[in-house]
C-alpha cells in the first residue's frame, strides 16, 4: 500500500507563459558547468540559478565550487527572488496530475499523481517493508549535497520518479479521467518536442479518492532520484516530493560512457579485453547505438565501430541485475582495463540527449580512448531487479521524458 499526502504549500508558476520561464531541465541533463552556466544566461528566470547555484555567476571562470557555501548562500538569495518573483504564486494543500506528451512516443499517454510520499514507506533495512523499493546505491557526499540545497532554500524543489505496476491499467485511466475534465493550469514545453501539463488539485474529496487510487497498488520503484528521496530522508523530513507514473507508460532510453584508459593502456590492451568475453566483429562507419539486449557498441580511434556480444558464460540469466549490459560491460571490459570500480572517474555517464556521434568525436578530439555504447534497459528488465531487491548498475536507466524542475516545488514550513 503506498500513501501520498498533500503539499500543504507549493510554489508553482501563474501561469504557462510564467511556466516557461522559471522551469528548466534537471541539472543531470546536461554535460558540465559551462553547458549550465550557458542555461543559465538563455534563461536567467529559470530554477536552474537555485538547483545549481554555483554556475549562477557572471562569467565560467567565477563558477563557484558545487555545494560551497557560497554557492548555497546564492541558491537561498535566488530562491527567495523567485518566491517574490510575479512569475510564481503559492498553492495550497494541493495534489496534482502531471502529463508528459512525446513525440518520440506517439500514441503513449504519460500521466501520473503528484504529491509528497512518506519517507518511512522507502524500503531500507530499517524498513524492510516499504513499500517504495530502491533500485540504485546511494552516494553519501552526492545526497548531502541535495539535502544541503533542501536547507539552504527551505524547500524541496527535485522530484523524485517513481513508477507503479498498475497492472489492471485503472490507475492511468482514472488519472486521464479527472485530467479530461478541465483544462491544465498550466503547461510548457521540455527538451525534444515534449509537453509537460500540470493539474492543480485542491477539492478535498478529489484528493480523498486519489489518495485511495494510489493506495490499491502494492509497491513503486524509484526510476529516477534515488538521491533526491535520500536527502529528504536524511535530513529527517518526512516526505519527499514526487510522481507516481504506470509502469507502462514510462520510457527508458539508453545510457552509454566514455572512458578514458588508465596508465599506459594501448588499442592492443582493449583488444585482448573485448576478446576475453565478447564475440566482436566491425560495426562499419556508422555509429552503432544498440537497439536490441546483449549487442554493445564500441568505438575507439583507428579501430572505429565495433559491434560486441557477450560470450556463452559471461553472464547468468536468472540473475536480473547481473545480466543487464551495463553490469557486463562493468565486470568483463572496463574490470579488464583497470576500472574495476563504476565510481572511477575515468568513466563520464552520457545520457540519451548525447548520441552515438557525439561519443565519437569525444573520442577523436582525445577527451576519451573509448565510448561504449549499450541498448537502453527495459522495463521489464528494471522490474525484475526491483522485484529481485537487487541493485541496477550503476548509471544505467534513462528514464525519458524527465519530470521537468521548478513546475511544482514545496515548501518545508507547512504553515
Amino acid at each position: 500500500m503506498l500513501t501520498i499526502r498533500p503539499i500543504q504549500r507549493a510554489l508553482v508558476p501563474v501561469d504557462s507563459a510564467a511556466a516557461r520561464r522559471v522551469s528548466a531541465l534537471n541539472y543531470d541533463e546536461f554535460q558540465g558547468d559551462v553547458e549550465i552556466w550557458e542555461a543559465i544566461r538563455s534563461a536567467p528566470d529559470s530554477v536552474l540559478g537555485v538547483t545549481m547555484a554555483h554556475c549562477a555567476v557572471d562569467s565560467p571562470a567565477a563558477i563557484l565550487p558545487g555545494d560551497s557555501e557560497a554557492s548555497l548562500e546564492l541558491a537561498h538569495r535566488n530562491f527567495q527572488r523567485m518566491i517574490a518573483s510575479p512569475l510564481t504564486r503559492e498553492a495550497k494543500r494541493i495534489l496534482y496530475l502531471y502529463e508528459i506528451a512525446d513525440p518520440q512516443r506517439p500514441g503513449v499517454r504519460q500521466i501520473g499523481l503528484g504529491g509528497l510520499a512518506p519517507t518511512a514507506e522507502i524500503r531500507t533495512d530499517d524498513t524492510p517493508d516499504g513499500p517504495i523499493i530502491r533500485n540504485e546505491g546511494v552516494r553519501p557526499p552526492k545526497a548531502k549535497g541535495r539535502a544541503r540545497l533542501i536547507e539552504a532554500t527551505g524547500a524541496i524543489i527535485g522530484t523524485v520518479n517513481n513508477a507503479v505496476p498498475d497492472e489492471s491499467g485503472g490507475f492511468a485511466a482514472t488519472l486521464e479521467r479527472h485530467a479530461d475534465r478541465t483544462s491544465p493550469d498550466f503547461a510548457v514545453e521540455g527538451s525534444g518536442g515534449t509537453t509537460h501539463r500540470i493539474w492543480l488539485i485542491a477539492e478535498p474529496g478529489a484528493i480523498a479518492r486519489l489518495q485511495r487510487l494510489l493506495a490499491a497498488e502494492p509497491e513503486a520503484y524509484v526510476a529516477d532520484g534515488n538521491h533526491r528521496s535520500a536527502a529528504a530522508a536524511m535530513l529527517g523530513h518526512e516526505s519527499f516530493l514526487t510522481v507516481f507514473f504506470p509502469a507502462d507508460r514510462m520510457g527508458i532510453s539508453p545510457y552509454n560512457r566514455l572512458v578514458r584508459l588508465p596508465g599506459e593502456r594501448e588499442a592492443t590492451d582493449v583488444d585482448a579485453a573485448l576478446e576475453r568475453s565478447f564475440e566482436v566483429s566491425s560495426a562499419g562507419d556508422e555509429p552503432l547505438q544498440p537497439d536490441a539486449t546483449h549487442v554493445i557498441g564500441v568505438y575507439s580511434a583507428g579501430r572505429g565501430w565495433r559491434r560486441a556480444t557477450p560470450r556463452s558464460g559471461v553472464y547468468d540469466e536468472t540473475d536480473a541485475a547481473g545480466s543487464i549490459d551495463h553490469d557486463i560491460v562493468q565486470r568483463t571490459l572496463l574490470a579488464d582495463l583497470g576500472i574495476a570500480d563504476a565510481a572511477d572517474d575515468r568513466l563520464t555517464f552520457v545520457g540519451a540527449n548525447r548520441d552515438a556521434a557525439w561519443l565519437a568525436t569525444q573520442v577523436d578530439a582525445g577527451r576519451a580512448e573509448l565510448a561504449v555504447t549499450l541498448p537502453a534497459v527495459t522495463m521489464r528488465q528494471f522490474i525484475a531487479v526491483c522485484r529481485q531487491r537487487r541493485m541496477m548498475p550503476p548509471k544505467s536507466t534513462w528514464f525519458v521524458p524527465k519530470i521537468r524542475s521548478g513546475l511544482v516545488m514545496a515548501f518545508l514550513d507547512d504553515s
